[in-house]
């Protein structure tokens, strides 16, 4: 590039950026809010933002007006106001805002969860809905009962690996319904491996305020030697799309030899016509366990969640581990695993997985943000078009009016029906057109495997070399744009030689019929 192109380059970023930082209009009965941020409280965007936003509901009220950069950005912090706004009204408020970074230039706009409304994204919404809602998920319970008995045996085996085991099981059970593979072991699988790293970019870009450029798109009229955060967000994108690519030419070469089992990728290849897809947005469309996919929800809803569970266990267990074994005992018995039959007769079980996903959801901002299309009014309050939407789960689900002592784990919430809005009795999987596809295959693995945990062990604070108690910190919690358990100590123990008996000897029944995935 000539000297005189950097110059114009320069002065075309340098025009743009001064107009799109003129003052913003007034504009009168927005959301309240605070009138200007600080440097710290921008700051806080970095680390536990869904604490800030909880705070600024409290203070402020249930629909809260920020401006980050020139977006105006809505933060919701009750459930009803979030089901009138994102579900009510989800026409107008299921957009996306504009992500440089994380959807342009690392994922050249084929990431659909990131998506504005659109052509393209219909299209993968009516192919994931397709093939993971209600009926269909119920489908792939087998494969979750398979891994689940395998995570069963590996908890007898070492317990203290518990976590590493959790996300074995979710993991496994993602690629399995997805290429139609297990996975053994999630530090040595290249395909886990390489999306554990476009996990981590992911994550490392899309932190708000870290990059100038999504507040000033002009930036991107520069020319790459003077923007090292695109040439090294491209690098990332070439590595992706050949090991996502490599994934679905993988299925492929099993289906013209007929080895090929059912899975959601060889659906998507069988049905592209249909579907008007090219192998790259089949590749991105299967690459759901990276994240922010449907489903990276997938692996760190259901690993996350389970983890959660357990923390809840060291920290609250018994207040309701006992009641949970006796109903487990009384429907199950002790000479078989609990199973998706049992589903309907364990109201308990049931009330524990939803007071897991209240307690401590992983989702914990919501997902990701929604974007109004049009103006709208919200009792009386004036929301533009262009806003981000943020449903902030952590203080929706740690509301007091819905949920009195919010930082207790106490499942008998669930055991009542409530006036809380929508079917779950709880905000997890989310609202309206942006409604997580993947809400039935999490819910189910969360199920089976609280169902089985509690029947098999017996599960408490674990204990010093002096024979105390160590307490467990329940806010001990990731910084990420999915919030998960840190490390925790915990006593994991068989309730009984019989109750190893039958996970050892479901556990060889499994790999039998495992093995038509491991080829």
């Amino acid at each position: 590039m000539s000297p005189l192109e950097i110059y114009l380059s320069l002065a075309l970023a340098v025009l743009v950026t001064l107009l799109i930082l003129r003052r913003p209009k007034q504009v009168k009965n927005l959301p309240p809010g605070p009138v200007g941020w600080s440097a710290i409280e921008t700051r806080s965007l970095y680390k536990k933002p869904w604490r800030w936003f909880q705070e600024l509901n409290n203070q402020y009220g249930p629909v809260v007006y920020l401006r980050m950069g020139r977006t105006p950005t809505v933060v919701v912090g009750t459930a009803q106001a979030a089901w009138e706004i994102l579900e009510k009204k989800s026409t107008i408020t299921s957009s996306r805002p504009r992500f440089i970074m994380g959807q342009e230039i690392l994922s050249d706009n084929l990431r659909g969860l990131m998506s504005e409304v659109g052509p393209f994204w219909r299209r993968w919404r009516r192919v994931l809905h397709g093939s993971f809602m209600q009926k269909t998920s119920d489908t792939y319970k087998p494969v979750q009962s398979l891994e689940s008995k395998q995570l069963m045996w590996e908890l007898t085996k070492t317990p203290a690996k518990y976590r590493e085991h959790i996300e074995r099981y979710a993991t496994s059970v993602v690629v399995v319904v997805t290429y139609g593979r297990r996975v053994h072991d999630i530090f040595n699988d290249e395909v886990v491996c390489l999306n554990r790293e476009t996990q981590d970019f992911l994550t490392s870009i899309n932190i708000p305020g870290k990059y100038l450029v999504e507040s000033i798109p002009a930036l991107l009229y520069l020319p790459n030697f003077l923007t090292p955060w695109r040439a090294e967000a491209l690098k990332q994108r070439e590595k992706d799309i050949e090991y996502l690519t490599r994934l679905v030419n993988e299925v492929k070469a099993k289906m013209e030899v007929g080895h090929a089992s059912n899975s959601f990728c060889r659906q998507l290849i069988e049905d592209r016509e249909k579907n008007d897809m090219s192998d790259l947005e089949i590749a991105y469309t299967c690459g759901k366990f990276s994240f922010p996919t449907p489903f990276g929800a997938g692996v760190e809803t259901s690993a996350g969640s389970i983890a959660s569970f357990m923390l809840a266990c060291a920290g609250f267990g018994p207040s309701f581990i006992p009641r949970a074994q006796k109903e487990l005992d009384a429907v199950v018995g002790p000479d078989r695993m609990p199973t998706f039959e049992d589903f309907d007769d364990l109201p308990f079980i049931r009330a524990i997985v939803n007071e897991t996903l209240r307690w401590r959801p992983v989702a914990v901002l919501g997902g990701t943000p929604h974007k109004s299309t049009e103006d709208f009014v919200y009792q009386g309050m004036f929301i533009p078009k262009g806003s981000t939407i943020i449903a902030n789960l952590w203080g929706i689900h740690l509301n007091p009016v819905d949920f009195p002592e919010p930082h207790r784990f106490d499942p008998e919430r669930f055991m009542s029906k409530r006036d809380y809005p929508g079917p779950w009795q709880h905000s997890s999987f989310g609202y309206g057109r942006r409604v997580c596809p993947g809400q039935y295959l999490a819910s189910n693995s969360i199920y089976i495997n609280i169902a089985r945990i509690l029947w098999g062990f017996n599960l408490t604070k674990a204990r010093d070399e002096n024979g105390w108690e160590i307490d467990v910190d329940t806010f001990a919690y990731t910084d990420g744009f999915n919030s998960v358990p840190l490390p925790f100590p915990i006593s994991i123990t068989p309730r009984s030689p019989g109750h190893v008996a039958i996970i050892e000897r479901e556990y060889e029944v499994a790999q039998e019929e495992m093995k038509a995935y491991d080829s």
